[in-house]
């Protein structure tokens, strides 16, 4: 349901713009339009009602109806793809000369708008009669049969054999008491977060248990997603007295506040300690929290959460981490031999043969160290043979979704309370990431642009892009804990995710009820069905001809292993996302059909062995996503410059772009482009308002040229330079740049360079700058200390000029100076750095080169330079090179020793690497 109520909304959105002054449609049709727009808006909040409610409570009436509402919406976007000309009408006229075939094509579109509109028109009255038809309540909420909360198939349970909890109960009372272990007289609040199944619950009650008698009063109650704070207040009050607050509770306090008002005089003057259980929203806690009085006493205030946007509003967040692989494989075993395992690991693999070893260890690994994954799959092997290929077919089933046992049922009931819970468009969002891999890679920004060409991003305001809303929908996974983001090591920017294979076996169950299809060596489900979205994964010749019909797919998702049987492009009608990437298209497939994808919005050919792209490809007016690094080609076609739509353009440095790239006013990204052949391409530059993240190949003499096209280019965030020429012309040449605000990386390749470090670089301007690489000529103490103050900044690759006399006093980097710097590369000093007590707290990887006459005027003691690199509390990894010129070996010897005895005698025992 979750991608037809999406499809509904994007359906009612292009039918109103039918409606614009721009067709000036007949009256009549006009009308037609604006009933099919309220029926359709009606039917779209029952459909958004019903997809809220887990599918095993709906009653078989409501199924039906949501299943006819679900084809429905996609036999609507079918009929305008298919009969409406998506679009303004006067593009197709543009491609007329001639008056009177124009006035033909309009005749004819209308024709075809007015066909389409009866037939949807039909569709919907159909669907709308068999409502009452089937008895389905859209108005009132049903009574549904009571169900058991699925937490308690599992929480009991792990509460005894949760192994290592003990290790994480006593982490988290220091956390909270101190290292004496006695509850302090002011307050204290923290979040455990963690996704479905992590054991924060048990964790909670487990700290509960130790220290509540410490405390004068305590209490253990949960929210739940539906909270009724009425009867939580009430349970609250019985556990603090259960005396004073008996039976008659329910008749002394009716109204919430009356509650809250008792519960702070009750707890004003003790010292209590609550934990509040299973938080969804943080407006509920801050309604539960004017309960909670400050007191001089003390008191302690736990909190779980599956969202990690919640537990940071409530405070003090506490990250579950996964069981280690030996805790893991502890209660894997314990679960299944019972009395037979004594958790001692080497002891119980004796007992399994060598196979079984191998395949559980497999099988933890699919588990991710989440406890509620490993005790549900346990379950199932513990009543199994113990025999390798039975033990296989669990392995298998993980994360394919097949598996139907009463244990991974269970489970599935516990992830999808995280699932239902998010709004409508989130869970569109969510299952789209079935198309890919088990363990797959996904990149965050391909994933982005993808949910752009599907519709899933609608714009909700102005003022941002489809884009940033995309991102903020990917944040808002990662803080449900639904994704696991992958970051860069340097930067700790988030690139990509995966997908625990938990969630995944969820969201592969559920796209097959939403018209998804999968080959993954078998039919993940039948290809003779009605489907929209195809992943080919993995398949083998004989696949094939079992592919079925193409006409109404939307998304087709290619991987090398299953390219063996893609089928035809001249099979799909309505397609809007193509990816091929990784894919050998040299072996004989075609693109020549790729002109009649008329619908598409995304193309991924990165890495696909092809030299050039049909010159048709400016057929595809609606493109957004165009991918064609990583292959050997050249140029692009002129016509790419008739894709008015394109968004993210990506090339390699050595593919040349056509004249009239200035035309694609709505480019976002691109990268990259070369203009070491034609300075006329950097005045077209300029007229790309939008971009946002922009490669560059410069010949090093036109960057003065380039200054006034990048002063124009305020939404940059992304800023790659590489250059080639005689660096001598280059004096200055970038020195009139301003940094935009919301810069956030800036890599510029030598030899370009700075005179002095560019304006506006300070702490009050470029509050987001993470990365920075420049080469500046003159940069003095001051200048430093104002890069040092960045607030973000975790990259610094900077290189001063050897021959400028104001580097010759060297630097000194003081207390509280780049306080999240990571990498530190710093070349052209002719002294050495001096690092002082407090200096870049996080630094992790030093890089830095200086003169070795320079560095013998410093004053040593025993343990060579005094370079401070032991007030370098985070440092792992040095590199030093020693220009020698002026100095003996003898002395370039000595110093090399004397630095890596400095180095060996740090904390840390870094890596070095010093070199002459």
């Amino acid at each position: 349901m979750e991608t037809a109520t999406g499809a509904l909304s994007r359906v009612i959105t292009r039918l109103g713009v039918l409606l614009t002054d721009e067709y000036n449609l007949p009256k009549r049709m006009r009308e037609e339009i604006m009933f099919l727009q309220s029926e359709l808006e009606s039917m779209e909040f029952a459909l958004k009602k019903l997809s809220n409610t887990p599918t095993d409570q709906l009653n078989i009436q409501d199924k039906i109806w949501a299943r006819d509402l679900s084809k429905l919406s996609d036999n609507i976007e079918d009929i305008i793809d298919t009969h409406m000309i998506p679009g303004k009408l006067n593009e197709s006229a543009e491609l007329s000369r001639i008056r009177r075939s124009i006035a033909k094509i309009h005749l004819f579109q209308f024709y075809m708008i007015a066909t389409g509109i009866r037939d949807i028109k039909s569709r919907v009255s159909e669907v709308h009669k068999r409502c009452p038809r089937y008895d389905v309540n859209l108005g009132v909420d049903k009574p549904t049969k009571p169900t058991v909360d699925p937490r308690l198939f599992s929480q009991y349970t792990m509460i005894k054999e949760l192994v290592g909890i003990d290790e994480t109960r006593d982490e988290l009372i220091k956390i909270l008491m101190g290292e004496n272990g006695v509850p302090s007289q002011q307050g204290k609040i923290v979040s455990i977060v963690g996704f479905g199944g992590m054991g924060k619950t048990t964790l909670a009650n487990a700290v509960y248990e130790k220290i509540s008698a410490q405390f004068d009063c305590y209490a253990f109650v949960s929210v739940s997603q539906t909270p009724d704070l009425n009867k939580l207040f009430k349970d609250i009050l019985y556990q603090l007295d259960r005396n004073k607050y008996d039976d008659s509770i329910n008749e002394t306090f009716v109204y919430e506040q009356q509650l809250i008002n008792e519960l702070r005089e009750f707890l004003q003057h003790k010292r209590y300690f609550l934990v509040i259980d299973d938080i969804w929203d943080i407006s509920v806690w801050q309604t539960i929290r004017r309960a909670f009085p400050d007191n001089d006493i003390g008191y302690i205030i736990i909190t779980t959460t599956r969202n990690f946007g919640v537990a940071e509003e409530v405070g003090g967040a506490y990250k579950l981490k996964p069981l280690s692989l030996s805790n893991s494989q502890k209660l894997l075993y314990r679960r299944i031999f019972g009395n037979e395992n004594k958790d001692n690991i080497e002891d119980t693999e004796k007992c399994l043969n060598k196979e079984l070893a191998e395949v559980s260890k497999r099988i933890l690994q699919k588990c991710g160290g989440v406890p509620l994954a490993i005790v549900t799959i346990a379950s199932l092997l513990a009543s199994k043979a113990r025999n390798e290929i039975d033990w296989y077919d669990v392995y298998n089933s993980i994360g394919t979704g097949l598996s139907d046992s009463t244990d991974v049922v269970n489970m599935r009931k516990i992830l999808s309370l995280s699932y239902y819970e998010m709004p409508s468009h989130l869970r569109t969002c969510l299952l789209y990431l079935s198309m890919f891999l088990e363990d797959y890679k996904i990149e965050k920004d391909r994933l982005i642009w993808m949910w752009i060409a599907e519709g899933f991003i609608q714009c909700e305001n102005q003022g941002k892009s489809l884009f940033a809303i995309g991102d903020s929908y990917f944040n808002e996974l990662m803080n449900r804990g639904m994704i696991q983001p992958i970051y860069e090591r340097y930067t700790g920017l988030i690139y990509a995710c995966h997908v625990h294979d938990m969630v995944h076996d969820l969201i592969r169950f559920l796209s097959s009820e939403e018209n998804y299809t999968i080959l993954n060596g078998v039919w993940y489900t039948s290809p003779l069905k009605l489907f929209r979205r195809l992943s080919l994964q993995y398949g083998k010749e004989d696949n094939a001809m079992d592919i079925g019909s193409l006409e109404h797919v939307r998304s087709a998702v290619v991987f090398p292993s299953a390219f063996c049987v893609m089928p035809d492009l001249q099979r799909f009608r309505v397609l809007r996302v193509l990816n091929l990437q990784d894919c050998d298209l040299s072996r004989g497939y075609s693109l020549k059909y790729l002109k009649h994808l008329f619908h598409l919005r995304y193309l991924g050919l990165c890495a696909t062995h092809i030299a050039q792209l049909p010159k048709q490809i400016g057929n595809l007016k609606f493109l957004q996503t165009l991918d064609v690094r990583g292959n050997n080609m050249f140029s692009l076609p002129s016509t790419v410059v008739q894709l008015k739509d394109l968004m993210c353009l990506y090339i390699d440095e050595f593919t040349r772009v056509p004249n009239g790239i200035g035309s694609l006013t709505n480019l976002e990204v691109l990268s990259t482009l070369d203009i070491t052949v034609s300075i006329d391409i950097i005045e077209e530059l300029g007229q790309l308002m939008k971009l946002r993240v922009l490669h560059i190949l410069l010949f090093i003499g036109w960057s003065g040229k380039l200054v006034e096209c990048l002063s124009k280019l305020q939404n940059i965030e992304y800023l790659y330079i590489k250059t080639f020429g005689d660096n001598q012309w280059d004096f200055g040449g970038l020195d009139a740049w301003v940094a935009p605000r919301h810069l956030c990386r800036l890599d510029i390749e030598w030899p370009c360079w700075f005179s002095t470090l560019p304006a506006r670089m300070n702490q009050s301007y470029l509050l987001d700058l993470v990365y920075l690489s420049i080469a500046v000529r003159d940069l003095g103490q001051v200048n430093l200390e104002t890069l040092g103050r960045l607030p973000a900044l975790r990259v610094l690759k900077l290189s001063v000029d050897p021959k400028n006399l104001g580097t010759l006093g060297g630097f000194i980097i003081g207390a509280g100076l780049f306080p999240c710097l990571v990498l530190f590369q710093f070349g052209g000093s002719i002294r050495p750095i001096v690092f002082q007590q407090g200096a870049m707290p996080r630094l992790e990887i030093l890089n830095f080169e200086f003169c070795v006459q320079a560095a013998r005027q410093i004053t040593c003691n025993g343990d060579g330079p005094e370079l401070g690199l032991g007030n370098l509390s985070s440092l792992q990894d040095v590199k030093i090179y020693l220009r020698s010129r002026g100095a003996n070996k003898e002395e370039v010897r000595e110093l090399e020793a004397a630095l890596r005895h400095a180095v060996e005698i740090h904390p840390n025992l870094p890596k070095h690497q010093i070199c002459g």
